[in-house]
């Protein structure tokens, strides 16, 4: 069975961390954005991975085949960015039955292996408040009737959050197509809910799932919000205690690399640190602190320090970028 991952965006909202490295590849919680997908994709009957890519294209295929050497990966450019339909299109054949679809920048909590025995097209959804940012949709007993992308009044709150499974894939590719066709865009860009859409309206019944846990990682605010949603949930405290509780205060729930060196601090709580990062004479909450960054005499607060950053005598909320250098004296 085949699993569709757009990766190709370039992630504007969260620069400055995306001009060195695909927003999926950012770490959270201890391990980038798209490895929590993929772990869980690992295990079910998904044989076949398709990643839409295009943005740093070259960095995110080497990262993946090294890490994921055991799956079949293929990687299809998707050279303008058109929207999430187009690019769902470009991974899909006429010929393709079951498929499924998952956003790379959200982290999901979610059983797969019940989602993909389900007897329907199924679409996963979240009640939000509001939902004028979101794809929504409208069920009638209990299969859906009608969606509707990014409306200012929309006619329901039942937002559509990044995961489809599809049963007819080939139907979806037709329905792709006729939207680009007819340039049925919304905002601008082919979106892949006016094409389920279109397959609704040619008789292919679709259901919902509720995902109750749903981690947006689209921006630094929510970054470190879904990190400290995470982390919350981690197994595995007792090991980092024993190893970095000596001259160091923690406060769980952290994540530290076992390669990290931390020394005379205070880490936590809702902190990751990366490989080989460097923590020296410093309080660090709420923060996230890549591989290979160095941080002494500073009090961190809801910050995210790059790789290979250094950060000297902070006593500030910092977003700093790969390879930054930042003293305060």
């Amino acid at each position: 069975m085949k699993a569709i991952i757009p990766v190709a965006g370039v992630g504007t909202r969260l620069r400055p961390h995306t001009y060195t490295q695909p927003k999926v590849l950012l770490n959270v919680a201890g391990k980038p954005i798209i490895a929590h997908i993929l772990d869980q994709v690992e295990g079910t009957r998904i044989d076949h991975i398709v990643f839409i890519v295009g943005y740093l294209k070259e960095v995110f295929q080497s990262w993946a085949k090294e890490r994921y050497s055991h799956l079949k990966l293929e990687f299809i450019e998707q050279t303008e960015i058109m929207g999430l339909g187009h690019a769902v299109g470009l991974g899909l054949d006429s010929r393709d039955s079951e498929v499924m679809i998952i956003l790379g920048d959200t982290i999901f909590d979610v059983n797969l292996e019940s989602i993909l025995n389900s007897s329907y097209s199924s679409l996963g959804i979240q009640e939000v408040e509001d939902a004028r940012r979101f794809g929504v949709v409208v069920k009638k007993d209990d299969f859906i009737s009608d969606m509707v992308e990014k409306s200012p009044n929309p006619p329901s709150h039942q937002a559509i959050v990044g995961l489809y499974y599809i049963k007819n894939g080939g139907l979806l590719k037709a329905c792709i197509d006729g939207i680009i066709q007819d340039n049925v865009t919304t905002k601008g860009e082919y979106q892949i809910t006016d094409a389920l859409r279109r397959m609704i309206q040619k008789g292919e019944k679709m259901t919902t799932f509720e995902v109750k846990g749903w981690y947006d990682c689209g921006t630094s605010e929510t970054l470190l919000d879904s990190n400290r949603h995470l982390l919350a949930r981690q197994p595995g405290g007792d090991a980092i205690q024993e190893k970095f509780n000596k001259n160091n205060i923690l406060r769980p729930p952290i994540y530290i690399a076992p390669s990290a060196r931390v020394v005379n601090s205070i880490i936590g709580p809702s902190v990751t640190i990366g490989e080989d990062a460097e923590i020296d004479s410093s309080v660090i909450k709420d923060s996230i602190i890549a591989d290979n960054a160095k941080v002494h005499s500073a009090l961190l607060n809801r910050s995210i320090i790059g790789r290979e950053a250094s950060v000297t005598g902070a006593f500030n909320k910092l977003n700093v970028s790969d390879h930054s250098e930042v003293t305060f004296t």
